[in-house]
């Protein structure tokens, strides 16, 4: 009988949890499935429970997706993070594998993909859905100065961008995040810089360039 895998499922939605919990049931070796709404949670359930695998979401309120990859990482540099997203632009999953996660998948991808990316990252690989691995390897030999650029930003930097390229307003977007607006102003300085542009039409510019122009709309969901 194969050994049973513990996993922290992380999602905002307490029905997508309940989803990929069902599909996680098509598994046999699947044990005790930790659940969390945010990141936050997430990191302190990690510490306690020490999951052999965490399947997480991306677009959560609170830290974020990102910062919460960096957290766990941080604290376990061997930790198993496997990303499921509504999101399949490269720039997504390029910074989710930089910040430390061992797959990626999408939202409308088939329970056998997550089956298939379970099983491969538990035996110390690492997993991205074909599709967008092709795309990862027809991109690798392409200009990416944009992107390199986008991925200078810190995880809290990257979130605020988003925002504002989609419309928020400086306030709305302290409020979503939970920041103060000064510090949201503060990020939008150092973003502008990084970025080497100098008003916000430039930035969406950028944004719908790199294909981030929708992101609001699933961070709100």
């Amino acid at each position: 009988m194969p050994e049973k895998i513990n996993v922290l499922l992380v999602d905002d939605h307490a029905v997508v949890r309940t989803g990929y919990k069902a599909y996680l049931a098509l598994a046999d070796n699947i044990g005790l499935i930790y659940e969390a709404d945010r990141g936050e949670t997430a990191c302190q359930l990690y510490s306690q429970q020490q999951p052999d695998l965490v399947i997480l979401d991306l677009s959560m309120p609170g830290i974020g997706g990102y910062e919460t990859i960096r957290r766990i990482i941080a604290r376990d540099a061997h930790a198993r993070i496997l990303v499921f997203s509504i999101h399949c632009d490269l720039v997504y999953v390029t910074r989710a594998l930089k910040a430390g996660a061992k797959g990626y998948i999408t939202k409308s991808s088939m329970p056998e993909t997550l089956i298939a990316a379970v099983s491969k990252i538990i035996q110390g690989g690492t997993f991205v859905e074909p599709e967008i691995a092709q795309q990862l390897a027809v991109t690798m030999t392409a200009g990416q100065d944009e992107a390199e650029k986008i991925q200078q930003l810190s995880p809290r930097e990257f979130d605020v961008f988003c925002l504002l390229a989609n419309g928020y307003t400086t306030h709305k977007a302290a409020e979503k995040l939970c920041l103060s607006y000064k510090t949201v102003c503060n990020h939008g300085t150092t973003i502008k810089e990084k970025l080497g542009v100098s008003t916000l039409a430039e930035l969406t510019l950028l944004a719908t360039r790199q294909g981030l122009i929708d992101i609001s709309e699933s961070i709100s969901k």
